[in-house]
């Protein structure tokens, strides 16, 4: 019987029953030679009664519709289609398994709450769908700092590693043979203006979101804009193949994946990237002052294309920008695929895997 198999023959394995379907991937290539993963996805806990966390979303779908595909699933289907593509075997949520394994590593990549579920004796490695900061993390969970923890990027890492040590580095890859380029012929909107400004919103579309459509609309540019959390991927991924470019507003990312998605669409970002503290209004200024410096484009080079700092900026760098655009001077899709494919992201998660089992073997 084979690994997803196995998954699907034991659904009791599940702290209170039950499976998610959806989870379960098509079985991988053989990966002979190398560990088979321990992977465990979970977006919710149980809120009235036990395994109601895998009714609820069946209900929302039923009476609202095709679900939002949220960042942290998004991560981790990803993770398990680039797996698939490299032969790396793995297992999904079957914890009857590694409770009777407690030598065998855990990865556990959504919510933290599946801590609490039993006592883990297993090496962990945690992330990237953890706490948004260490200080979140309860008081029994203060071992964290002993457990290796994954991040999606370098100014996360440093913000993370005064309270957890063992921080590591890893951005899920890109589904770069969904998300690509359409011919230049066929493009018939010159900006796609993806609004992800996720706070005091009303004083940036006063002072950012709007002085840009006007000042792209009075440049003679046609604008669609398209608002995070407002839209279904295949809208998006429509959107992307009709816009010649893409200006990307956000106060920060972890890892930028929607924006990725049109670079590996083969669209230019012109990226709002105000850098300064991290000023999540969760947290700053009262709970963390992190003054290291934030992006919203964690990955991203000259290849991609530009960046600005506010609605001035962005004015005086419009034109240089277009230009480029124009000339087709910019390769944003090469960028994807020397740095974030799916194969890239597995290899690197199953490196990381392996050096933190080869550290508990010391």
């Amino acid at each position: 019987m084979d690994v997803v198999e196995r998954i699907r023959a034991n659904p009791a394995s599940l702290p209170h029953g039950g499976t998610d379907a959806s989870l379960v991937p098509a079985a991988p290539v053989d990966g002979t030679g190398r560990m088979t993963l321990n992977l465990f996805f979970e977006e919710r806990d149980d809120r009235w009664f036990p395994g109601d966390r895998h009714v609820r979303p069946l209900l929302r779908r039923v009476l609202l519709g095709k679900s939002w595909i949220s960042g942290q699933r998004r991560v981790f289907l990803n993770l398990c289609a680039g797996l698939d593509r490299v032969g790396i075997r793995y297992r999904v949520n079957d914890y009857g398994y590694i409770r009777k394994h407690p030598e065998e590593l855990a990865c556990i990549i959504g919510r933290p709450f599946v801590l609490d579920w039993f006592e883990w004796k297993n090496p962990l490695l945690l992330g990237v769908a953890m706490y948004n900061h260490p200080v979140d993390a309860p008081n029994h969970l203060k071992d964290l700092h002993a457990r290796t923890i994954l991040v999606p990027c370098d100014w996360y890492a440093q913000m993370c590693r005064p309270y957890w040590p063992h921080v590591e580095v890893w951005p899920v890859g890109i589904e770069t043979d969904l998300w690509t380029p359409t011919p230049a012929a066929q493009k018939s909107v010159d900006v796609l203006l993806y609004d992800k400004v996720r706070w005091a919103h009303e004083r940036y579309e006063s002072g950012l979101i709007d002085p840009i459509r006007k000042d792209l609309e009075a440049s003679g540019r046609s604008v669609e804009v398209i608002r995070y959390g407002h839209y279904k991927e295949d809208d998006y991924k429509a959107a992307l193949a009709r816009c010649r470019s893409m200006v990307f507003l956000c106060e920060h990312e972890s890892q930028g994946i929607a924006c990725q998605q049109a670079l590996s669409s083969g669209v230019p970002v012109f990226a709002w990237d105000r850098g300064g503290p991290w000023q999540d209004p969760d947290y700053y200024p009262d709970r963390v002052r992190y003054e290291g410096g934030v992006s919203s484009v964690p990955y991203f080079d000259a290849r991609c294309g530009s960046t600005f700092l506010d609605a001035a900026s962005f004015i005086a760098g419009w034109s240089d920008f277009w230009s480029h655009v124009s000339a087709g001077d910019f390769a944003p899709r090469d960028y994807v695929m020397d740095n974030l494919t799916l194969e890239k992201g597995a290899l690197h998660y199953y490196a990381i895997a392996e050096a933190v089992m080869r550290r508990q073997g010391r």
